[in-house]
C-alpha cells in the first residue's frame, strides 16, 4: 500500500513497524544511534531481542547512518518512534534531509516548553521543521491504550489517530487496518496530545499507591489501597480535564482512549508506575533514579522536568489556576525540587 520510515527501532516504534506490514505496507525500520544492537539482531536474523519476536520480512532493518539511502525512495509516510528526549534529534536527521513533503506520524508523546509557552509535541516537529525550510507538513499523532508488547504479540489494541484534517486521517486509518488494530479518528490533536503526556505524568502519583502498600504492608484484615489508587485516579482525571480545557482540546478526549483508556494501561505497568511506586515507599526522585532506573525513560518525570519551571511560573502569575491542579503541583515539587511526594487530599475534588 505505502514506503514507510519508521524512525525509532525501540519496542514502540518496531511493534508499530509490524503493524504497519502487517496491513500490506513495505517498511523501513531505522535505528538511532541507541539502537544498533537492535538493528544488527533483526539484520541478522529478524528477531527484535527487546519485543522477542520476529519481524515480518516486509520490514527492512537500517541504522541512522543509513538514512540517505533510506530516504532515496518514494517514501509516503514518516514515523516518529523516538522517545521524547530524541525529538530534536529525530527533526535534525529528517529536516537535514528531506527532499519533498512527507507526511509525519508520531508515536512520542510529551509536551515541550517554548519560549513562555509549553507546546504539544506536534506542533514543536513543526516548528523545528520549519528551521530547515519544510513548511505545511501534516503532522498526525497516535495516542490511546496500546501497550508495545502487546501489540507485537498482536493482541486486540484500540487507539485514537488525531490530526485536524479528516481526509488526511483516512488515509492514515487505511494504512493502519488490521484485524487487531481498532484505530479510530479525532480532529482534537490538541486534545489527544495533553492527554497523551499527562497520563506518563499523573501515573507517578497513581503508582505511589502501590509504593504505600509495599511500605506499610497490607492491614490486618487483609485490606490493600485500592480506595487510595482510585483516590489518585479520579483527581488526575479533574486535573487532565482541566489542562485539556486550558491548552485548547476538547472534553471528549479525556473520557476516551487517549484520556482515561491510556490512563489506566499506562498503571498497570510501566517505568512511570514503577517510579511512582518508588516515591511511595519514600524514596526522592534522584535517589529513585540514580539507584533503581538508571537507565530508563521515565517520560512522566521528564515531562515534568521539562515543563515545571514553565508551569511554576505561570502558577505565581496567575496564569493557570493552582486549585484545580494540586496534584500537579506536588509531582512538579517532588521530581524538580527532589521532594517526597506530598499527596494534598484536603484540596482534591473541588470542582466535583
Amino acid at each position: 500500500m505505502a514506503n514507510i520510515i519508521v524512525l525509532g527501532a525501540g519496542v514502540m516504534g518496531s511493534a508499530f513497524a509490524q503493524l504497519l506490514a502487517d496491513a500490506g505496507n513495505d517498511v523501513r525500520l531505522v535505528g538511532t544511534h541507541l539502537d544498533q544492537d537492535i538493528i544488527d539482531s533483526i539484520k541478522h536474523d529478524g528477531l527484535h531481542p527487546n519485543l522477542n519476536v520476529k519481524l515480518p520480512g516486509r520490514i527492512g532493518a537500517f541504522s541512522y547512518e543509513e538514512l540517505d539511502q533510506v530516504l532515496a525512495g518514494s517514501i509516503q509516510l514518516i514515523v516518529f518512534g523516538v522517545n521524547s528526549a530524541g525529538v530534536d534529534w529525530a527533526v535534525n536527521q529528517i529536516g537535514s534531509r528531506l527532499k519533498t513533503i512527507i507526511p509525519v506520524l508520531m508515536l512520542t508523546k510529551g509536551l515541550a516548553p517554548v519560549d513562555n509557552s509549553i507546546k504539544i509535541l506536534p506542533h514543536v516537529v513543526q516548528k523545528g521543521l520549519s528551521h530547515f525550510n519544510i513548511v505545511d507538513i501534516p503532522i498526525a499523532a497516535v495516542g490511546g491504550p496500546c501497550i508495545a508488547g502487546e501489540l507485537a504479540a498482536r493482541r486486540e489494541s484500540s487507539v485514537v489517530i488525531a490530526h485536524p484534517e479528516s481526509q488526511f486521517l483516512d488515509r492514515l486509518l487505511a494504512l493502519v487496518d488490521t484485524p487487531y488494530y481498532h484505530a479510530r479518528a479525532s480532529t482534537d490533536l490538541i486534545g489527544v496530545e495533553v492527554c497523551a503526556a499527562l497520563k506518563n505524568f499523573y501515573t507517578l502519583a497513581i503508582g505511589y499507591a502501590t509504593g504505600q502498600l509495599e511500605k506499610k504492608g497490607k492491614a490486618a484484615n487483609g485490606a490493600l489501597m485500592h480506595n487510595l489508587a482510585a483516590g489518585l485516579f479520579t483527581q488526575a482525571m479533574a486535573e487532565m480535564s482541566y489542562f485539556v480545557n486550558f491548552f485548547g482540546g476538547q472534553p471528549d478526549s479525556v473520557l476516551g482512549l487517549a484520556g482515561v483508556g491510556d490512563l489506566y494501561v499506562t498503571c498497570q505497568a510501566g517505568r512511570n508506575g514503577r517510579m511512582g511506586n518508588l516515591l511511595g515507599k519514600g524514596l526522592r526522585y534522584k535517589e529513585a533514579k540514580s539507584n533503581h532506573m538508571p537507565n530508563d525513560t521515565v517520560e512522566g518525570a521528564e515531562l515534568a522536568l521539562g515543563i515545571g519551571k514553565t508551569l511554576n511560573r505561570w502558577l505565581a502569575d496567575k496564569k493557570i489556576d493552582g486549585n484545580s491542579i494540586p496534584l500537579a503541583t506536588k509531582i512538579v515539587e517532588a521530581i524538580c525540587d527532589n521532594l517526597p511526594l506530598q499527596i494534598p487530599w484536603t484540596l482534591f475534588y473541588q470542582d466535583t
